[in-house]
């Protein structure tokens, strides 16, 4: 089932006043990916262009980088596993990193040649399970660095990117096969259809309430999965916005990303919009976006090399 916001019979919510401020990442071409709040409550995030991990401290407004033993290595998703270390996808290297909040890295190749590694989330298993985006399959990970790839059942030529844990299994995008999926820990894998002509799925959140919500970045929309498999979806006003991260605010609403755009979107959990909000700086790259514990939203801006602040007054 797939419904426009246009068609909710919810009333659009009203806009809080938003301030959005601004970060600059001491690294030039740092390009800054995946974002995700750390066990020391700050920002850490993947520089895919200048292949580091940097960490942004949110009370001090300074930053740390670290250094990835493999040049060019594209890292682009990061989660916090139960060992309260940073795990993180390096795309081009081909491999899984984990760095210790104190700053030790170790690396583990992906057996697949070539998987191109790329989304990655806690499982409920307390391993870290990540997307192979160019093998088309789903890896996992132990924290002593064992890795086990799942394959059957998902699509061929799927490109799987985001994930995210809902009831006890993990969710994927399917970015050109216009689905979701599930794989639960031992591997058995099950595959959604999102209704709509290429809606290109990419970023992932699990709302409080159980629903997965995606951007769907063809269809210039977000995306919401019942936990009863209902689909739906939610258009936004700015033409060609190019949705690309979401997340969920400490307000419990839907926060987005509109690269094309430059703005920051807001959305209730019913589908009603509350607000587009312009992003300082031109042509920024907007990419994702994740809540911290403080109370703000930060994320990340791929072009100007930047990292965002949404304060909420």
């Amino acid at each position: 089932m797939s419904v426009n916001a246009e068609e909710s019979p919810s009333l659009r919510r009203t806009a809080r006043t938003v301030l959005i401020r601004e970060h600059q990442i001491p690294s030039a071409n740092s390009a800054p990916y995946i974002c995700v709040e750390g066990p020391d409550r700050n920002l850490w995030f993947c520089e895919s262009g200048a292949a580091k991990i940097g960490c942004f401290d949110p009370r001090e407004r300074a930053f740390k980088e670290f250094s990835l033993l493999t040049p060019g290595a594209t890292p682009i998703g990061i989660a916090l596993g139960a060992d309260g270390n940073l795990w993180f996808a390096q795309k081009k290297a081909n491999k899984i990193g984990c760095l210790t909040p104190g700053g030790a890295l170790s690396e583990f190749a992906v057996p697949t040649a070539n998987a191109g590694p790329d989304g990655i989330a806690l499982g409920p298993d307390g391993n870290v399970w990540f997307s192979e985006t160019e093998a088309g399959q789903i890896g996992r990970i132990t924290p002593a660095g064992q890795i086990t790839e799942f394959k059957t059942g998902i699509s061929p030529g799927s490109k799987p990117l985001s994930i995210v844990m809902r009831d006890g299994a993990l969710w994927f995008s399917e970015a050109a096969g216009n689905r979701v999926g599930r794989i639960t820990r031992y591997g058995a894998v099950s595959e959604f259809p999102i209704p709509g002509p290429d809606p290109q799925p990419r970023a992932m959140v699990t709302h409080p309430d159980g629903n997965i919500w995606f951007v769907e970045t063809g269809a210039n929309a977000l995306g919401r999965l019942t936990r009863d498999g209902i689909f739906s979806e939610f258009k936004f006003p700015t033409p060609n916005a190019s949705l690309r991260g979401v997340t969920v605010g400490p307000d419990g609403n839907l926060w987005c990303t509109e690269n094309f755009a430059n703005k920051i979107g807001h959305m209730a959990p019913d589908g009603a919009l509350i607000g587009e909000y312009d992003i300082p700086t031109p042509a920024s790259g907007a990419r994702c976006i994740a809540a911290l514990s403080n109370g703000r939203l930060y994320f990340t801006q791929y072009d100007a090399g930047l990292i965002g602040e949404i304060i909420l007054e």
